[in-house]
């Protein structure tokens, strides 16, 4: 692969070939990143759980502040790149036009890398594949293509924020974000089929990127940016670069700033939390200033979490670019922060032990977790029928429920499922519960 083709300025949905910046206030991936941040999809990520429920007398992340703070890291990743590559190539930006806004790209691939998940968290995720593996939802397997049911049984979150910024959402028009193909590539971590995802030590196909709906979009993508297709059937594609430098900037922040909240919920004393983020901060003047600052613990872990991210964003950005030639080749098999040095990666593995431990199996997440399952289940299992049916007076009543903007003309089993899914996996944390709890004749509704 080549980054003369693999950064592009055409976007999704337009036919036009032209694409100048006839506005010198931003150039064309600034504009995805400002078309992210005024859309709904990304507002609604404030009420979207990351870790810890929400809301709660104690901040914590949200889905929103999370993407925002990706956002920052993966612009400065992306920046630091392209630096060390023009001050080894002097003539760098005449030889790849682009190259220079690989840090905007990054950003605004960062801000979007989330909004395909479901309310809480991963939890919502699982639930919505439970209910057709082990719910009501099993009886539809006939009805659909082989294929068609790997995505139904394996929601993906990286496949829906795919399928929410390219499918033409009735009355949103086509590619209602209408980002550049750059940007949307590089959202795609497992840029593969369903049936061809859960590949254990392959990284690329861990997971999956996009639905049976999406392949042909994808197919366009790839094609026009020149991305290296791996097999045609089951459609798979080796990464877009960039999305190593999005994975990257995802997976410090939710490692680094999990342990930040933590510590506010009293779930990690400052000693924990010290002892793990100590390592990372690569500051000789660290230990004195936390024993000779006067500020309170939780400004101390501030620092040592500003430290941190600092730390790894340079060593992930120097991975990058030595490994840039495997990386075009599509040859790299390992994330870039698990290629860090054997001095910070000790650090990092073992602050994603204790988040297991200690985090992730806190009771309050696991309430969570459990309420998750119960709500995605129960909204499914009757928007689901009655979507499908809409025969009787109370399927035809909650199908008015759902909004126009996903309901589909078209009458096979899997894209009806798929318009419940968009309407369900958009929902906010609040709005399913609420919902959940007036449909199913737990609090009654009144009018405002």
């Amino acid at each position: 692969m080549e980054w003369k083709s693999l950064l592009s300025a055409r976007r999704w949905g337009s036919d036009t070939g032209i694409y100048t910046d006839d506005d010198s206030a931003r150039s064309q991936f600034q504009r995805d990143y400002d078309r992210l941040i005024f859309s709904s999809p990304f507002r609604r990520l404030q009420n979207k759980t990351q870790v810890f429920p929400l809301p709660g007398s104690v901040f914590v992340h949200n889905r929103l502040t999370h993407s925002l703070e990706v956002a920052s890291v993966g612009r400065s990743l992306g920046r630091i790149f392209y630096n060390q590559y023009k001050k080894d190539n002097p003539s760098l930006d005449q030889d790849i036009p682009l190259i220079s806004e690989v840090g905007n790209i990054v950003a605004a691939a960062c801000l979007a890398h989330d909004l395909g998940n479901p309310a809480f968290g991963h939890s919502g995720e699982a639930a919505i594949s439970r209910y057709f593996t082990d719910g009501d939802g099993k009886v539809y397997e006939k009805e659909v293509t082989e294929s068609q049911w790997k995505d139904l049984i394996n929601f993906e979150g990286n496949a829906n924020a795919i399928r929410i910024l390219t499918h033409p959402f009735k009355g949103k028009g086509l590619g209602a974000f209408s980002l550049t193909y750059s940007t949307i590539a590089a959202i795609g971590k497992y840029p593969c089929a369903s049936i061809a995802g859960k590949q254990k030590g392959i990284l690329h196909r861990k997971k999956y990127g996009f639905f049976q709906s999406e392949q042909d979009t994808y197919r366009q993508i790839a094609d026009e940016l020149k991305i290296e297709k791996e097999s045609n059937d089951p459609l798979i594609y080796k990464r877009h670069p960039l999305t190593y430098l999005v994975e990257a900037a995802d997976d410090i922040c939710y490692n680094i700033i999990d342990l930040e909240d933590a510590h506010r919920l009293k779930i990690l004393t400052f000693p924990e939390v010290r002892e793990l983020l100590f390592p990372l901060c690569n500051d000789p003047h660290i230990d004195a200033r936390l024993e000779k600052d006067e500020a309170d613990d939780d400004a101390k872990v501030s620092l040592m979490r500003a430290k941190a991210i600092n730390t790894l964003t340079m060593e992930c950005s120097r991975i990058f670019y030595e490994a840039q030639q495997e990386i075009l080749a599509g040859n790299y098999n390992q994330s870039l922060t698990d290629a860090l040095p054997e001095k910070y990666l000790t650090a990092w593995k073992r602050i994603e032990t204790i988040s297991v431990q200690k985090i992730y199996n806190y009771a309050s997440v696991i309430h969570k977790e459990v309420a998750g399952y119960k709500v995605m289940a129960g909204l499914l299992e009757e928007f689901i029928p009655a979507l499908l049916f809409n025969n009787t007076h109370y399927y035809k009543k909650l199908v008015q429920l759902i909004p126009s903007q996903f309901h589909t003309d078209k009458e096979d089993t899997y894209s009806r499922i798929q318009s419940v899914l968009d309407f369900v996996s958009g929902m906010t944390d609040l709005y399913a519960v609420e919902l959940y709890s007036k449909i199913k004749g737990i609090s009654f509704p009144s009018i405002n």
